[in-house]
């Protein structure tokens, strides 16, 4: 009796970590859609893009609420895909079904660790390139608000070749990560009915839609720099 409550007691919190590890992911997701519809205006229209920026620079919700509940959900993410790796790995090595890597798993699924840190190690450069130049801008050097800065600033971060590159290689391990990611949280959160082939053919199609346009517009802005 107390092995089966033990053993009850461990399903539930894989289950549970699963399942805040699936929703911090969707969280994510929602940011992504958000990011990279104002990323695309950079190209299609420089002045909303300007405005967009601003908006989101200095309003006060998205400051001191929405930015420190995307930063917690980052966080919160990655620590659970973590854990979660870690548990993967002890299971498979008492598992008393071979596990057969390729045969069982497709090549994202099994390496969703390493695709996890790249995308991490992304996420650090790109919040140096834009969130640590803004708080120098606004609360360091204490610099009036220029609300058509920010189109310029941009395209400049994409001029190094090196950057550009390492830019659209971390959008092609982010595809990987939120093809099978997103697919999978489906299952994590139990959704399984008649919505749920479609909600995952939807998840493979943000996967490559999403990542090849942030790609598109890196390439685009390493191609056609800011003249003065």
């Amino acid at each position: 009796m107390t092995k089966l409550l033990l053993m009850s007691g461990l399903i539930k919190s894989s289950i549970a970590r699963k399942v805040i590890m699936a929703l911090s992911g969707l969280f994510l997701v929602i940011f992504l859609v958000l990011h990279v519809s104002i990323n695309l205006a950079s190209v299609l229209s420089p002045d909303f893009f300007n405005e967009a920026s601003h908006f989101m620079g200095y309003n006060p919700i998205v400051q001191f609420v929405m930015q420190p509940v995307l930063i917690a959900g980052v966080v919160i993410h990655f620590i659970m895909g973590f854990v979660l790796e870690i548990k993967n790995r002890k299971a498979r090595g008492i598992s008393y079904v071979k596990y057969k890597g390729r045969a069982n798993a497709s090549w994202a699924s099994r390496n969703m660790i390493i695709s996890g840190l790249v995308v991490l190690a992304f996420l650090g450069l790109h919040f140096y390139d834009f969130w640590v130049h803004e708080m120098a801008y606004k609360y360091v050097q204490a610099k009036p608000e220029d609300p058509s800065r920010y189109f310029e600033e941009t395209v400049q971060k994409f001029a190094p070749f090196w950057r550009t590159v390492i830019y659209v290689i971390s959008f092609g391990l982010l595809s990987l990560h939120l093809w099978h990611g997103f697919a999978s949280s489906f299952q994590s959160m139990g959704v399984n009915n008649r919505f749920t082939e479609g909600g995952k053919k939807f998840a493979k199609t943000f996967a490559i839609v999403v990542p090849l346009t942030f790609a598109f517009i890196a390439i685009y802005h390493h191609l056609n720099p800011v003249t003065h």
